[in-house]
This record gives C-alpha cells, sequence and structure tokens, in this order.
C-alpha cells in the first residue's frame, strides 16, 4: 500500500473515531449517527444532509444526533461503502450512479432523454420500480429511504461547445464510472474517461481531460467554468442520490427512532429536489457570460443511437423495463 493511500485510509479512520468519542462523552442515552456525502458543503446534498442533522435531535426527543462528513472527508464513494457495509459508517447520501454497482436496476434512472428536467424526473421517485431498484439494496445490507437530486446532466468542453456526437469522437469527457453511461459515451464515440471529481479541475487545466459530462451544481460550485469554456445544454440524464442506511444501524433503532429518522429524511429529500428546480435556472443565469452556452434542443434525435445503446442493455432487467414503461405513461 503507497503512503498517500495509507496516510488518507488513517485520516478517515481518526476521523470516524474522534466522532465516536465524541458521542460516547455525550449523554448515556444519546446517540450519534455518522453520515458521509461525496459532495462540497455548498452543493444541495450537503445542505441535505445538514437539513437532515439539524431536525433529528428535535424529532428524536434528543436520542439521535447526526454527524455529517462532507467533500469527500471519508474518501470516495467506493471508500465510504466499504464502511457503510462493514457498519463503520452510518449512512450516505450516495449518487445512484455509483450506489447501481451494488443494485443493478437503479441504472434506469439513467435513461437517455427519458425526462426533460428534474422535477420530471423527480415525479418517478415514488413509483412502484423506483422503490423496488431501493429494495434491491438489501443484498448490499443497506437499507434505502429515499431519493433527491442534482440537476440534470450536460455536456462541458474545454473549448468549443459541441453539437453532436462529430464533435465529441475520440475527445476525453470525464464520466462517473458505472455501466450506463459508459455505454452512451461509447455509442457516442466518445473516451469515457473515469476521474474523481476533486481531480477534475486540475484533469480541464492540464488537458488530460478535454470535457466533461456534468450537472449544473457541480459546474458552477467547482468552478468548472474557469478552465473549460463550451457548455452543451443537453438534459441527458438526471442525476439522483439515494440516501442509504447501514441495516445493522437501521434494526438498531427502536421503531419510534426509525419512525423519526424516515420523516425527517424525506421531508429533506424533498425540500433538496425543490431547491434544485430552482437552482437550474440561477446556475445558467451565473454562467451567461463566462461560457459560451448551446442549448441542444433535439438532442433525443441527434444522440439516437447512444440513446438506443443504453435500453438496449437494459433489455434484461424486469425492474428497469417498468420503470420506463412507469416513466413514460406519466
Amino acid at each position: 500500500m503507497s503512503i498517500v493511500k495509507l496516510t488518507r485510509r488513517l485520516a478517515i479512520a481518526a476521523a470516524l473515531a474522534t466522532t465516536a468519542l465524541a458521542s460516547w462523552a455525550g449523554t448515556a442515552d444519546a446517540r450519534e449517527l455518522r453520515m458521509g456525502v461525496i459532495t462540497p458543503p455548498n452543493h444541495v446534498w450537503t445542505k441535505v444532509a445538514n437539513r437532515i442533522a439539524e431536525n433529528l435531535p428535535e424529532a428524536t426527543g434528543g436520542d439521535l444526533t447526526l454527524a455529517v462528513f462532507p467533500a469527500g472527508q471519508l474518501g470516495v464513494e467506493q471508500e465510504m461503502f466499504q464502511q457503510l457495509s462493514s457498519g463503520l459508517l452510518d449512512s450516505g447520501l450516495m449518487t445512484v450512479a455509483i450506489t447501481s454497482l451494488r443494485a443493478p436496476s437503479l441504472q434506469g434512472w439513467f435513461t437517455p432523454y427519458l425526462f426533460s428536467d428534474v422535477r420530471d424526473a423527480a415525479s418517478a421517485a415514488d413509483s412502484p420500480a423506483a422503490q423496488e431498484m431501493q429494495d434491491q439494496l438489501q443484498q448490499a445490507n443497506l437499507v434505502g429511504l429515499g431519493y433527491t437530486f442534482a440537476g440534470q446532466r450536460h455536456i462541458l468542453m474545454k473549448d468549443a461547445p459541441a453539437t453532436g456526437p462529430a464533435d465529441l469522437a475520440q475527445k476525453k469527457i470525464r464520466i462517473v464510472p458505472f455501466p450506463a453511461m459508459k455505454t452512451w459515451w461509447d455509442a457516442i464515440g466518445a473516451v469515457p474517461t473515469p476521474v474523481n471529481l476533486t481531480e477534475v479541475y486540475q484533469g480541464l487545466q492540464s488537458g488530460l481531460l478535454e470535457g466533461i459530462d456534468i450537472d449544473l451544481d457541480a459546474l458552477v460550485g467547482l468552478k468548472f467554468d474557469e478552465v473549460a469554456k463550451g457548455l452543451t445544454i443537453t438534459n441527458h440524464m438526471p442525476f439522483p442520490a439515494v440516501l442509504v442506511v447501514n441495516a445493522g444501524t437501521w434494526s438498531s433503532l427502536s421503531p419510534e427512532q426509525q419512525e423519526a429518522f424516515t420523516t425527517v429524511s424525506q421531508e429533506a429529500l424533498a425540500w433538496g429536489t425543490e431547491q434544485q428546480v430552482e437552482a437550474e435556472t440561477a446556475n445558467l443565469a451565473a454562467l451567461e457570460g463566462k461560457v459560451e452556452i448551446v442549448r441542444l434542443e433535439n438532442g433525443a434525435e441527434i444522440f439516437a443511437e447512444a440513446n438506443q445503446a443504453v435500453r438496449d442493455s437494459f433489455a434484461g432487467d424486469e425492474i428497469i423495463q417498468r420503470f420506463i414503461a412507469d416513466a413514460e405513461g406519466q
């Protein structure tokens, strides 16, 4: 193991141990849970986690508190999932993208051009198939408590904005490393390149990356407009998060505590989605004059071949097929 990785793991262990000691130092009846988030403090998902932390003590009569670790303090999502599976971490607000590596049917959310905007995508969160997707998390020793949303996905290029597959051919595009997104970009003819979000700014600046698949919240919050100047508004996929709790932690809570945690969480998740609906307009306005913006109104047609490639990859998943049918029937 490298010194860098060892130092990182020691730092993560120290952070969790410090929180645990603080919890033990409290009253005998109080219990502090730990939640990890990959997003920076100003991102809507971190705000959702903080909202849960703010409201949980009152909802449980002081029995439960929540410590939030934002900005990947506990590692990348793959590392946080290891902590969640083992019980070292109690809860996480995780991207559905990486969570789908443990519950494959969650990839149905990334069916290209299935949803027109954030509100449209959020309307599918209560569908029976969306609930079945969460139930699949049980096989990973996790309990799913609901969804919230970042913005729709768009394409940001280092130089000129893309207007179709020809502008993206053989371009190194940063993706989140999960099958549906890789399938889409492969079919376009690009070179999908997994890079940690914290390394994207430098990757664009250095030329390691020529573009990224990104939502506007992350684009603005992480100031990618400083190093990339061509934005194509495609709305090609939503980008939800799912709130997960370690199954052992969940079963250790009383029925009353489970109900309170669920109620507080679902209120915060819904609040976060509404915040994101409003943020879509504000984020786009903040980028005006900073980047060249192209609005691709016929993206479903322009990327038809890639869109079909993703749908074909879902052909054997009955839950995803019901999810798509429900969404298209709305």
